[in-house]
C-alpha cells in the first residue's frame, strides 16, 4: 500500500464514550426499546449517530477530500518509518478512524520520522510514543 497497510480487523473495532441525556429522552428511548424498535439503548444511539452522519454524508466527503484525510484504519510498522527515516524524510498523519503505531516503534524513531499527527476518531500507540510526540499531535485540522 506505500505509505501505510491496512490494520487487521481486533474484536474490539469501537471505543466506548459515555453520554449524558435528560430524564425525557431517556424515557422516549426506553419506550421505543420496550415496543422493540431498536434492541437497547447503545442500538438506538448508534443509528442515530449513524442517521445523523448519513445525513451530513456530503460534507462529510468533501471536508474528507479537501483536508487529504486518509479515511479508515491505517497501520505504521516500525518497518515503514524506519524506511521514512532512511531516505531522510518525515511524515503527517492524517486520519479520519484509527492510526496506530505498532507498539515496537521505539520513541527515538517517530520523533525523528512523524512530523505531525491529527487524528479525528482514535490514535493507539505506546504511551512512551504518545508523550514523545505530545507536541506534534492536533486534535483537529
Amino acid at each position: 500500500m506505500g505509505r501505510h497497510q491496512e490494520l487487521r480487523p481486533r474484536s474490539a473495532d469501537s471505543e466506548k464514550i459515555t453520554l449524558n441525556l435528560g430524564h425525557i429522552d431517556l424515557g422516549h428511548i426506553d419506550l421505543l426499546v420496550q415496543d422493540g424498535f431498536y434492541a437497547n439503548r447503545a442500538d438506538f444511539i448508534r443509528t442515530a449517530i449513524r442517521n445523523q452522519i448519513d445525513k451530513h454524508s456530503d460534507f462529510i466527503r468533501k471536508t474528507v477530500e479537501r483536508k487529504a484525510l486518509d479515511l479508515g484504519l491505517r497501520h505504521y510498522s516500525r518497518q515503514y518509518l524506519e524506511a521514512v527515516r532512511q531516505r531522510g524524510d518525515t511524515i503527517d498523519i492524517n486520519v479520519l478512524g484509527l492510526a496506530s503505531i505498532a507498539l515496537d516503534v521505539p520513541a527515538e524513531l517517530a520523533r525523528a520520522t512523524i512530523r505531525s499527527i491529527t487524528v479525528l476518531g482514535a490514535l493507539q500507540a505506546a504511551p512512551d510514543v504518545k508523550a514523545e510526540l505530545a507536541d506534534r499531535i492536533h486534535p483537529a485540522l
